[in-house]
């Protein structure tokens, strides 16, 4: 065994009086931090104040009327209407959403054709149909549907005559409704195409 060049130092060699200042010092932290709390956590966030819509006295946004609460204009027979799709959004420029939802007679088998109607809330009361978009009676089936920047486009799928079969569609078309002037307008031609 080789010795240290050095004799060992004093603090090398532990004696009840290093632990009794050990642990002076471990109950002076644990007592100053108990004494020296944080201040309690909250939720606010710090930086630029922000303001929202309720505090600055905007009104709280309206949910999207929902297709379930409404009796759409659709004969069904003994059978349920369904609603196939929906989208919501402004389409008039209120502030307030509306849904436009694709709607057909509940069917065991077969296509049978879509309705695509346009429903809002009114102030008071519950949901209700303001306009057809697309009726049931023009025998076309809704393969998409989409709102953006206040127009619905659909794509419809169609029979170029009465002698094509129900399950096979032959004609394509892409519509396109807007509201103007109080109503909405079709702004995409009815020009279908074959499939």
């Amino acid at each position: 065994m080789q010795h240290p060049a050095v004799p060992e130092l004093a603090h090398t060699t532990t004696r009840p009086i290093h632990w009794l200042a050990t642990a002076a010092a471990l109950a002076a932290v644990v007592a100053g931090s108990a004494v020296l709390q944080p201040d309690a956590a909250t939720a606010a966030q710090t930086g630029p104040q922000t303001h929202s819509r309720a505090a600055a006295g905007a009104p709280v946004p309206v949910p999207a009327p929902d297709p379930a609460a409404v009796d759409f204009p659709i004969a069904c027979g003994p059978v349920d209407p369904v609603v196939k799709k929906k989208a919501s959004g402004d389409l008039d420029g209120d502030g307030r959403p509306e849904t436009v939802a694709v709607v057909h007679c509940e069917a065991g088998s077969g296509t049978p054709p879509d309705g695509v109607y346009v429903i809002t809330r009114p102030k008071t009361g519950k949901p209700r149909v303001v306009a057809t978009l697309l009726d049931p009676e023009d025998r076309q089936n809704v393969t998409g549907l989409a709102l953006r920047d206040g127009a619905v486009t659909a794509t419809l799928l169609g029979y170029s005559s009465p002698d094509v079969p129900r399950c096979c569609p032959d004609r394509k078309d892409k519509a396109k409704w807007q509201w103007k002037d109080g109503t909405f307008e079709r702004t995409t031609p009815a020009g279908a195409r074959s499939v």
